[in-house]
């Protein structure tokens, strides 16, 4: 065993997997899992803890797979996540947990994520659940929407004993980890549902079509339905636009509605009640995750499929893996390009997307360095379909409809960091909803932080 090189994982083969939705990586039995786990070093002052939004044990659990102790090394994360088998999966390790492993200095990072995710399904597998409360506390916490977020504040809450509902406006719980991942990446019934099934498992209560802000208010539920707090997990599924013509053309989507039609409404089944457009040719204008998971959907749809995005590849946002597995499977990437029309047939329908050139010029805000746009190298990409996946911000209902919730200037509710607490007294808010659109793993640390924020409130009033 060569010790500074990962143990390989396997995958199904890139042009199989193209025509399917099954699930792209099949990670590790439990000879592998044991054999990637005994390359840590169990460091005394361990970084990758430091590294991970929700601060698993991971040397602790680790160790546990070492020793085939996989109950254990279950619970201990199990402290920590509510969506193990969910964060195996989808979280950035590699500028997490795994970026800042000592192995990884001389050679390859301990593989954390596989690790964590193969713990997650063995104790599915073998019916483990998480350890809930010794006793209740009596007090009742509604949690709005049932994403990361809200998952993860409703878990820990449960385990400290408090009574919580959560009121999730779409029929069917999860949040963006059903109606936003695609199930090659995340599976819906193996996976979601059965993580989703383990924070019920402590007591939480899930009302599924309950639209906060319609069916009832922030101050319904602590003036008439008695509940001593509320958590804010809404998400952010407002989608973002670039405002060129034609984009309002028929065959133009927002890469969130694409997305849920597809993962949540089955729509790429052909006897669907809400059947989604099948394009001979795609473009997705954007280089984040979302993007990626909408190009490689329209792929396995039938669909030859260009990511359009105005940097080079070292500023890609996704993850270097999507990236490579996209490629792998044969998505076209035209990089240093902008969109600045979308061409329209006589009946209004995308008949090709003009773009334009760009070079990197000096680095902006962000320190990346900005596009300029290339004078006269104006192209035409031959599509049929436009997906727009820029980015998306929180809906506003909920702050429009709640007396003394602060909000700022791009609508995302202002929340302290340290605790989750809003400009309202009782109400704390996390996740997408005050960040904008971000990972999984950092709306269910701001879950955690809001769940220990709450208990302070609850446990001094």
């Amino acid at each position: 065993m060569d010790v500074l090189k990962k143990v390989p994982v396997r995958e199904q083969d890139a042009m199989e997997r193209a025509k399917n939705f099954e699930e792209v990586c099949l990670g590790y039995n439990k000879e592998e899992a044991i054999e990637e786990a005994s390359r840590c070093i169990n460091c005394k002052n361990a970084q990758c803890v430091k590294g991970c939004p929700v601060a698993i044990n991971i040397p602790g659990f680790i160790e546990k797979v070492k020793n085939d102790d996989m109950e254990a090394a279950y619970q201990i994360i199990s402290e920590s996540s509510a969506l193990p088998a969910v964060c195996g999966r989808v979280c950035p390790q590699e500028s997490q947990c795994e970026g800042k492993c000592i192995r990884g200095i001389k050679g390859e990072p301990v593989s954390i994520g596989k690790l964590e995710r193969f713990v997650a399904d063995w104790a599915r597998e073998n019916g483990i659940k998480p350890e809930g409360a010794k006793e209740k506390l009596g007090k009742k916490v509604a949690v709005i929407g049932s994403g990361p977020a809200g998952l993860t504040c409703a878990g820990d809450l449960a385990k400290m004993g408090y009574n919580v509902t959560i009121f999730e406006a779409l029929h069917e719980a999860g949040g963006v980890l059903v109606y936003g991942i695609p199930e090659f990446r995340l599976p819906k019934e193996k996976v979601v549902a059965k993580e989703i099934e383990n924070v019920k498992s402590l007591g939480v209560k899930i009302e599924t079509n309950v639209v906060v802000g319609k069916s009832v208010t922030i101050d319904e539920l602590l003036n008439e339905e008695d509940f001593d707090a509320v958590f804010i997990g809404s998400g952010a599924g407002l989608p973002k636009f670039m405002g060129i013509p034609g984009e309002q053309a028929n065959g133009v989507f927002s890469a969130n509605e694409y997305l849920t039609r597809s993962n949540l409404m089955k729509a790429f089944n052909e006897d669907s009640s809400t059947p989604i457009m099948r394009g001979k040719k795609t473009a997705v204008v954007g280089g984040g995750n979302v993007a990626m998971d909408a190009a490689r959907t329209a792929l396995r749809l039938g669909s030859e499929v260009h990511i359009v995005y105005r940097r080079s590849e070292e500023e890609l946002p996704a993850r270097v893996e999507e990236v490579h597995h996209a490629k792998e499977e044969g998505i076209i990437f035209d990089l240093l390009t902008n969109p600045v029309e979308i061409l329209t047939d006589e009946n209004g329908w995308v008949n090709g997307i003009k773009c334009i050139r760009m070079e990197l010029g000096e680095p902006d805000e962000s320190g990346r360095r900005r596009p300029v746009e290339v004078e006269g190298s104006e192209f035409v990409i031959d599509v049929d379909t436009v997906i727009m996946s820029l980015g998306t911000s929180p809906n506003p209902l909920i702050s429009s409809t709640t007396k003394g919730l602060d909000i700022n200037r791009r609508k995302c509710i202002i929340a302290e960091e340290e605790t989750g607490a809003t400009s309202k007294a009782g109400v704390y808010a996390g996740g997408d909803a005050v960040t904008g659109a971000a990972t999984v793993i950092l709306a269910m640390g701001a879950g955690k932080t809001a769940a220990q924020g709450i208990h302070e409130y609850l446990s001094a009033n």
